[in-house]
């Protein structure tokens, strides 16, 4: 009673002064009272002007304190950037107010009801939860542990949890969270006994099942996981159905019941939208278990970049999942990329055994089949499938064509049982370099072929014979070539080669070379008599009989076999036409030699003997004592044929016979312009000696002298030791003293720099110069040569000075050599040389047009070998794609693919497989790209390039495993090729990307 009596005496004194107040300042009160009605009704930009007004004008601190208040509750409603400021101002400046406590709770509580729950932790942990009351403080506790839970920060928010668990208002709900923490935590043990607490008080919320179900799959209690989640899955929302798909499917898939995963699996949707590695694994896993390898691969091979034991065993089903589908080169791949994780040693013995199998069977681009092989049996030297694969490397050094790599492989290895495979590869080898024109390397193969004795087989022993002897022949070794054919013919195992039909056509070329006629005849009449199937070879073979009885003054005989090649209208018909017509003059027949040459001129308007029969047919009939008719005849090569090196002859021969037909004017004039137009050659010399015989006869010596005078090649009183300073060195060149002979001819040039012999001088000290290496130091007196007029050393001195410019690739010295050997060359031979490097290089000048042009020209020639052809194809080929011009690019490098061999035959292999990709043929295009690995694995960079149309059409075929995994190997792999390697990595920056966006353990930010 004492305690109730004295609260209302408080109450009625508090009201007695309030009245007090009141009176004093009714204004203040009035207007404090409608702000706070305002603020009741939520209007608080009003409310907050008029506790301005009252505060500013407050005359007691409790009504200015209570204004501030209310000033600064209204401006956190309003979401004020300044309120904490006035909160913080309120508390600052007013520490006694009643309302401090109030104005931290309702400001914490505020901001937890807008979510804002940094500011509201903030706001909680001002107040002072002992001024609170109990209901008030329950609240507190619980909104105050929520906001630390949804800033995860558990251990803060489990304790202000664990003061409201018994509370009969929050108590389920702070179990319930103190059970979510538990099991985020991985105590499940905990975790279960929180929730089974939760679900005895029947507060079992919409979450409780997945989180039961969660927990008994994470502690394996998988069937249980089953029966919760299926319970759950008609309860639950769109993302809840994705993990409780998840949860059934995995559950399911642990227990190997793989029929029932899968389509609990498919259904899951991912975090934020993404699977990852994992995902994916254990899908492809479950369809692979089925026999479903089609689906299989479609889930193994989205599992992109994986470092971990899932990956390595993903990546070895996926690969024999593909080895299953027949996809062998992306079971190759699958293997590669298993075998080099070391998460699994049986994986990784498997695995590489599979990679080796398969890359001797289908070839390899990253490295040779040899070395992946030689390093299985390094690395698992106790393999049961030792034996095996011992004898799939034996094989393998053949089969991969790489043989620089299985040279090199078995030279540092080489065992006794790989005799054979040593002898073979070294022969194939020899013949890879043949093929390229290397003979100094080829010879040294096949001398490496032909050390091997013992189990060696006697039919490559013969055939690294024959080819020995033919590279021999190449560099004109014909004393050593000979020696090499007829030690073929008499090995037994010769019979086997299907080289003994060419054989009698080699060795009478080489004793053809050596001068040794009368064999050479034996030899090319043997051939000629037996049944032979290339007919432009038996031609030659005839022509070159006829030569050799020509030679050996047998003329009759001679035009028999020219006929016999006549008949056979062989591409070299002019030839035997016009060697059979001069024969008659040997004979004694000018008059049919006259008329032979008379209808070869008529028949052949473009032979490059026409000059020869000009000149020919002038002598015959000079001869005959037609003087006119060989002056016209002369006159004809002049006009006719300018370049020729018999147009000074020409000229010589008219003056001639102006001179014995009594014509000395006639004959000055002549000797003259041979003097003016070919000085320093022997034909000048010869025109300066009969004009002196004219001068002196007709009796104006002065004039001679006169004339004499202005000629600086002529010196009449040093002309005899010209010719015995010249004649020495020249005697030394004869006997192949190279040494004595250069000396000489410097000794000369440095006396009689325009002496009478210097031309020859120059020429046979080049040819000495180039023989011994010295390229550099020939160039000037090849170019002296080339820059007189034209002689019998002009075609020979252009075609090795263009061959050094060509060495030095200095292209722009090159070509106007090249063109003036083109138009100038006796020989054939040297025309095909001009027109094919004319061909490379106006390619390396860039000059397209001009490419093709000679590249058409060179294709023009029906004589040439197989090798020039695909050398025009290619340059037409790599000029069309310069140009822009792919549908003619493609044309020629489909000729390419008909005749090349080695590095050509790779880049026309890369084409094809370029075109086909393309014309959207993806898989036909990877066909081709496996074929070039296969056998031409040796040229690495058409190897990688091919590597990353591979990856782009796996791509295109939806693939993304194979396309990332190859493009990665190249980036590690061929480093050689910057350009290749930067390519690989701007597709697969793009590829990843891609995937990115639908698998969670794609990584882009290396990218």
């Amino acid at each position: 009673m004492l305690r109730t009596l004295f609260c209302l005496s408080f109450l009625l004194v508090s009201t007695a002064n309030f009245a007090q107040q009141s009176a004093i300042n009714t204004h203040d009160l009035v207007k404090f009272d409608r702000a706070l009605d305002l603020y009741n009704q939520q209007q608080y930009q009003a409310a907050q002007s008029l506790f301005r007004e009252v505060k500013n004008k407050a005359e007691k601190d409790e009504v200015e304190a209570d204004a501030a208040y209310y000033i600064a509750i209204s401006a956190v409603r309003l979401g004020q950037p300044n309120a904490g400021e006035l909160m913080e101002a309120f508390v600052d400046q007013y520490p006694a107010s009643t309302k401090r406590n109030s104005a931290f709770i309702d400001a914490a509580n505020f901001y937890f009801q807008q979510g804002n729950y940094r500011a509201a932790q903030e706001w909680y942990a001002k107040t002072d939860e002992f001024l609170l009351s109990g209901s008030e403080k329950e609240e507190f506790h619980f909104n105050y542990g929520y906001a630390f839970f949804k800033n995860k920060e558990f251990d803060k928010a489990e304790t202000e949890f664990n003061k409201v668990k018994n509370s009969e208002e929050y108590g389920s709900q702070a179990k319930y969270y103190l059970g979510y923490m538990a099991y985020s935590g991985d105590d499940y043990e905990e975790a279960t006994e929180i929730f089974q607490e939760v679900e005895a008080e029947g507060q079992t919320g919409k979450n409780l099942s997945y989180f039961q179900a969660d927990m008994n799959f994470k502690q394996g209690n998988f069937e249980k996981a089953i029966a919760l989640a299926k319970e759950q899955l008609p309860k639950s929302n769109l993302r809840e159905k994705s993990q409780l798909n998840k949860i059934i499917g995995e559950s399911y898939f642990n227990l190997e019941n793989y029929q029932e995963a899968i389509p609990y699996l498919k259904e899951y949707r991912g975090q934020r939208g993404k699977w990852s590695n994992t995902d994916y694994y254990q899908l492809g896993y479950a369809y692979f278990k089925q026999g479903d390898y089609e689906n299989a691969i479609s889930e193994f091979n989205k599992i992109i970049n994986g470092q971990n034991a899932v990956a390595q065993n993903a990546y070895y089903h996926l690969a024999q999942s593909y080895l299953k589908m027949g996809q062998k080169q992306q079971a190759l791949n699958a293997f590669k990329n298993a075998s080099e994780m070391e998460f699994d040693p049986r994986i990784n013995e498997g695995a590489a055994l599979n990679y080796a199998k398969l890359s001797y069977e289908i070839g390899n681009s990253y490295e040779s089949v040899p070395e992946v092989l030689t390093n299985f049996l390094e690395k698992y030297p106790y393999s049961t499938a030792k034996e095996e694969i011992q004898a799939l490397l034996i094989d393998s050094y053949i089969s991969s064509k790489n043989y620089e790599a299985a040279m090199g492989l078995l030279e540092e290895n080489y065992r006794p049982e790989a005799r054979k495979a040593y002898q073979k590869v070294a022969f194939l080898y020899g013949i890879e370099f043949y093929e390229q024109g290397d003979y100094q390397n080829a010879i040294k193969n096949f001398d490496k072929s032909l050390s091997v004795n013992g189990s060696a087989d006697p039919a490559f022993a013969a055939k690294a014979t024959y080819w020995k002897a033919e590279s021999n022949y190449n560099l004109n070794n014909f004393q050593a070539a000979l020696n090499g054919y007829q030690k073929f013919k008499k090995m037994s195992a010769a019979k086997g080669t299907g080289l003994l039909e060419n054989l009698g056509y080699n060795i009478g070329y080489a004793q053809f070379k050596l001068k040794n006629y009368a064999s050479a005849i034996d030899a090319f009449a043997n051939y000629t008599a037996t049944e032979n199937e290339n007919p432009v070879q038996k031609n030659d073979a005839y022509l070159r009989l006829g030569d050799s009885y020509f030679v050996t003054s047998d003329y009759w005989k001679a035009m028999e076999t020219y006929n016999k090649a006549i008949a056979m209208e062989g591409i070299n018909n002019d030839y035997a036409y016009f060697q059979k017509a001069i024969s008659y003059g040997f004979v004694g027949k000018n008059d049919r030699k006259i008329q032979e040459l008379n209808a070869f001129l008529n028949q052949f308007s473009k032979s490059i003997y026409r000059d020869d029969a000009f000149y020919e047919l002038g002598n015959t009939y000079v001869a005959e004592g037609n003087a006119s008719a060989g002056l016209k005849a002369y006159q004809n090569l002049v006009n006719e044929i300018p370049a020729s090196s018999f147009v000074s002859k020409s000229l010589l021969k008219q003056g001639l016979v102006y001179y014995n037909n009594d014509q000395p004017n006639e004959a000055l004039t002549k000797f003259k312009k041979v003097v003016a137009e070919y000085p320093n050659t022997e034909e000048s010399l010869q025109a300066v000696k009969t004009a002196r015989i004219i001068y002196v006869d007709l009796g104006r010596t002065n004039e001679y002298a006169s004339w004499v005078k202005n000629l600086d090649f002529v010196n009449v009183s040093d002309a005899d030791i010209d010719n015995t300073t010249y004649e020495a060195a020249e005697k030394q060149f004869v006997e192949n003293n190279d040494n004595a002979a250069a000396k000489g001819f410097k000794n000369y040039l440095q006396q009689f720099p325009n002496g009478l012999n210097a031309l020859e001088s120059h020429f046979y000290l080049a040819q000495i110069q180039f023989k011994e290496g010295k390229h550099q130091e020939s160039v000037p007196h090849y170019q002296y040569v080339v820059s007189e007029p034209r002689s019998a050393y002009t075609e020979r001195a252009l075609a090795r000075l263009s061959q050094i410019q060509l060495e030095n690739k200095n292209y722009a010295e090159a070509i106007p050599l090249l063109k003036r050997l083109e138009t100038e060359a006796d020989f054939p031979q040297n025309i095909v040389f001009a027109q094919s490097n004319l061909m490379k290089a106006y390619y390396n000048q860039k000059d397209y047009a001009q490419t093709v042009l000679y590249a058409e020209k060179v294709l023009a020639n029906a004589e040439i070998e197989n090798n020039v052809k695909s050398d025009a194809q290619i340059f037409i080929a790599r000029s069309a794609m310069k140009t822009g011009d792919e549908n003619r690019a493609e044309k020629a490098y489909a000729e390419v693919r008909k005749i090349a061999s080695g590095a050509l035959a790779a880049e026309a292999l890369y084409y094809d497989a370029y075109f086909k990709r393309k014309a959207g043929k993806f898989e036909e295009s990877n066909a081709v790209v496996q074929q070039l690995a296969k056998d031409y694995s040796g040229y690495k960079e058409f190897g990688a390039k091919g590597l990353v149309l591979m990856a782009q059409n796996f791509y295109d075929l939806g693939d993304a495993y194979q396309a990332t995994y190859i493009l990665d190997t190249v980036i590690k792999n061929f480093t050689d090729f910057p350009e290749v390697v930067q390519e690989a990595k701007t597709e697969l920056a793009r590829i990843k990307a891609i995937e990115a966006e639908t698998n969670s353990s794609v990584d882009v930010s290396g990218q």
